[in-house]
């Protein structure tokens, strides 16, 4: 098939077409975007939703000069596609392909990286003063969605960006969701502007009203800005970007090119910071994403005649078996809570605010607040659980250290995607929790191998902790393990898997199951490994360790997470305690980012996978180098 983009230098040629063109354009990208991630998999409702505003951006701006900085990364793609990564766009999420995120090493048209929600306005800002301070003439342009707005960062940089009357736009992409429905004050207060025509209507009435006046009545017009600010505040309750220092424009259709356009055009004119409210649906042009956008916000590839993902078998996961464990506890204890940061579905929790909505809070995109919340929650004798993805509770670690293990206050941290989590890269991977919370005192860290072990380490969490809990799982499928009845971990105490004495393995996480295959694999080689599952990172079983290290005489640790300051680390220092001098190799990441790839794929690059691991223990125990010797 023949696309009009063929002929086209995007994103320069947008500006010497037709609206009629620019429509046909949109039909194009979104056609591209559906076929590709129903093949890929990757964030596809949010993208279908700015199309248009997308291209009336680039019809406006000249990127890469002006910077469009697009907050979070999930409505990027069609940005990507007008910024002459077509070609590309079929290698989008795999290795060594197109990221699904911003990322100025892949183009220049990507001016920083937002892989994190609420970002864009403080980068924005932070570009538009660089320009200033250095004389240069160009424009800074900041979108934003209304979910984003539900994090602190994002009233952090608008208070600041008003106070110092900054020269930038932001674009506000309302579509009333972030990656779920929206919560709070905010969100509520921009539907009240979405669904009140009264201010637009008598706005309209009052100059043509006024006109009417013979002589003054254009003067009268121009002079009276204020009085019609006025009608805004009595029209739509609190105008709050007005008063945090913002010229407010909206609302707009975000799916008529021709209406953003010149929404930009008037808001170009303006000096100091201005706010273009535009008002978009998640999903549009898909049917299955509009009626869904939940489910197409992230999704695996699928099936484009109905939408339905390829995946015949949905296998549970940790997340699954980690909600549905909280929902046993919760049947049997009224004073366990559930808290999430705008993650319901993604962290396991859609079954259990339905089955105790009081008892289950969706704070938004604001994490820091989520752990403060759960903490005071502890403190007045509730027994909360905040369940968070690793790299987003990075956002929160004074909040961890501070308010919650400072006063040991008995606060569960169900850290999911932990470790590897593939296609969504360097921004998502979960690979540095062990390392910032294994710092923290009264911190107690847990690492399921399997299902049934997370089982008993959430009964564990909740029946024998008295201090904060954190139990890291990854984005993974179980094992397929029959769960047990929950028995409660011994807390502290590793378990020995299997025995030898020429070589020590100890692991932590899923890893455990690769070691095991490993320690088969060497047995077959003459080489007799002991593996243990350490099951707590801290405390660690030191005795359990030490003992067996002095058997074996070499100890192999093994983490999905960075080296520095890890699980093997801690190893380490216990040995540095105790002055045992032994050959210790540690398998990890190393100190770098990892970039995107399937889990398996990252994994093995990593060499944590089996074969990895057997390198590593072959190498460790020096049988490689007698056998290329002979």
């Amino acid at each position: 098939m023949k696309y009009l983009v063929d002929g086209l230098n995007l994103p320069d040629d947008l500006k010497n077409l037709d609206t009629k063109e620019l429509v046909e354009v949109a039909a194009e990208i979104r056609e591209y975007m559906i076929q590709t991630v129903a093949d890929n998999g990757g964030h596809l409702a949010a993208g279908l939703g700015v199309v248009e505003l997308a291209i009336a951006l680039h019809c406006n701006y000249n990127s890469p000069r002006d910077k469009i900085v697009w907050d979070v990364g999930h409505q990027s793609y069609p940005h990507k596609l007008l910024t002459g990564r077509w070609k590309q766009f079929t290698s989008l999420r795999q290795r060594d392909g197109l990221c699904g995120f911003p990322k100025p090493s892949e183009s220049i048209h990507d001016p920083f990286a937002t892989g994190h929600s609420s970002t864009s306005i403080s980068a924005a800002l932070g570009l538009a003063k660089a320009r200033d301070h250095q004389g240069e003439d160009f424009k800074v342009v900041a979108v934003i969605g209304d979910g984003a707005l539900t994090g602190g960062m994002s009233f952090e940089a608008l208070n600041h960006a008003g106070h110092i009357k900054a020269d930038l736009t932001v674009i506000l992409n309302d579509n009333k969701m972030s990656i779920g429905s929206n919560v709070g004050s905010m969100s509520a207060y921009l539907g009240r502007i979405r669904s009140d025509p009264k201010y637009s209507r008598l706005k309209k009435d009052y100059e043509h009203f006024v006109s009417q006046v013979p002589l003054i009545g254009q003067k009268l017009i121009d002079s009276t800005e204020k009085i019609k600010g006025g009608l805004k505040y009595l029209i739509v309750p609190g105008m709050i970007f007005e008063e945090l220092g913002f010229t407010y424009l909206g609302p707009v259709d975000g799916h008529n090119i021709k209406a953003i356009k010149n929404i930009l055009k008037q808001a170009d004119k303006l000096s100091g910071p201005v706010i273009v409210h535009v008002v978009t649906e998640k999903g549009k042009g898909y049917q299955y994403a509009e009626n869904a956008p939940e489910v197409f916000h992230g999704i695996g590839p699928f099936d484009l005649s109905n939408g339905v993902p390829l995946k015949k078998k949905k296998m549970p996961t940790y997340t699954d078996v980690f909600g549905n464990t909280l929902i046993d506890i919760a049947r049997n204890n009224e004073k366990v809570v559930a808290i999430t940061a705008a993650m319901t579905a993604g962290t396991g929790l859609k079954k259990f605010s339905k089955e105790f909505p009081d008892r289950f809070y969706d704070v938004g995109i604001a994490e820091q607040h989520g752990v403060t919340m759960a903490a005071a929650l502890a403190a007045g004798g509730m027994r909360p659980v905040f369940a968070v993805y690793s790299t987003f509770l990075q956002r929160a670690y004074d909040q961890v250290l501070h308010d919650t293990c400072m006063q040991n206050l008995p606060v569960v941290f169900a850290v999911d995607r932990a470790g590897i989590v593939g296609e969504d890269g360097e921004t998502h991977q979960g690979l540095f929790d062990l390392t910032y919370l294994r710092s923290i005192p009264n911190m107690t860290i847990m690492a399921p191998s399997n299902e049934d072990e997370l089982k008993n380490m959430i009964f564990s969490a909740f029946n024998c902790a008295n201090g904060p809990v954190a139990i890291r799982y990854p984005r993974d499928v179980v094992k397929g393990l029959e769960l047990k009845e929950p028995e409660i971990t011994l807390y502290g105490k590793g378990e020995v898997l299997v025995q030898g004495d020429d070589l020590l393995i100890v692991a932590a996480g899923v890893v455990v199951n690769y070691a095991l295959e490993a320690a088969e694999k060497l047995f077959w080689q003459g080489i007799k490994a002991t593996v243990i599952n350490a099951r707590f990172v801290k405390p660690l079983d030191e005795e359990l360790i030490i003992s067996w290290a002095r058997k074996c005489g070499r100890v192999l640790t093994v983490e999905e997470n960075v080296l520095p300051g890890g699980f093997g680390s801690a190893i380490l220092e216990i040995f540095a305690k105790k002055g045992i001098t032994i050959p210790v190799k540690r398998l990890g990441v190393d100190d770098c980012f990892i970039p995107h790839g399937t889990r398996a794929q990252m994994i093995k690059s990593c060499g944590l996978d089996t074969e990895g691991i057997y390198d590593a223990a072959l190498t460790l125990s020096e049988v490689r180098a007698v056998r290329e010797k002979t």
